[in-house]
């Protein structure tokens, strides 16, 4: 279970505002640690079952690298242009790699949901694409901080 939000709870968003939030937008950046303790951040494509993050990375990337040797991510997905309209969402915890690395298709059943998802928000169809490339990572956050901006004017 996540950790509960102290700060900033009359701006915060419900869990169903989060789910919808997380549900409608696209692209997060994904925050991982090198073995010397540098950060490295990188933008990617999603989904979010309502439970876990899932994200579908390329098995010979940096982040790919750094999550095998290390697997503690953190994740920022944010939206809005103006002061008053941002919102977003923080969730961190450790990644999880499942199914093959890389991905080529091979049945998964742990990989329908989430595949689904991802097909269908970002490539408009409903069976996932595999190109041999990529590979998915779980995130189950053991903490999750959101905002939304919007609410500041009825304070």
């Amino acid at each position: 279970m996540a950790a509960t939000q102290r700060r900033g709870r009359r701006i915060m968003m419900t869990p169903g505002e989060l789910d919808e939030f997380l549900a409608e937008q696209r692209t997060c950046r994904v925050a991982t640690v090198s073995a010397d303790g540098r950060p490295h951040v990188s933008a990617l494509w999603f989904a979010w079952d309502g439970t876990s993050l899932w994200l579908y990375s390329i098995t010979h990337s940096r982040r790919w690298a750094q999550l095998r040797h290390d697997p503690r991510l953190a994740v920022v997905v944010d939206d809005g242009e103006e002061y008053g309209e941002l919102r977003g969402v923080e969730l961190s915890g450790t990644a999880v790699f499942v199914g093959e690395a890389p991905r080529t298709g091979e049945p998964c059943p742990e990989l329908d949901v989430p595949e689904g998802l991802f097909a269908r928000k970002n490539f408009g169809v409903d069976e996932m694409p595999h190109d041999g490339r990529h590979a998915w990572l779980r995130l189950t956050p053991d903490s999750i901080a959101s905002w939304d901006f919007r609410k500041l004017s009825g304070l």
